[in-house]
């Protein structure tokens, strides 16, 4: 089983072709590779689910509130 955990964009910088974020997940902030199509349009303060290290869709403050309390009722948070 795969899952995307949320996080919040922090920050955002070039590496190369790459573009790398600071997120906060879960109290923690990471680093993550921005993976997604639309990655130029992603800055600090919009949420993206993160899946293994790699941030694969921008998700909203609403998508982010359901999944919070998903997790709440299944036992995650």
């Amino acid at each position: 089983m795969c899952l995307g955990v949320p996080a919040k964009v922090l920050s955002i910088r070039r590496e190369g072709m790459l573009k790398i974020a600071t997120v906060l997940m879960g109290g923690v902030s990471k680093e993550v590779i921005l993976g997604l199509a639309d990655d130029e349009t992603i800055k600090p303060g919009d949420y993206v689910m993160v899946h293994a290290g790699i941030a694969i869709s921008r998700i909203d403050e609403e998508e982010l509130e359901e999944m919070l309390k998903l997790f709440r009722e299944i036992g995650l948070l």
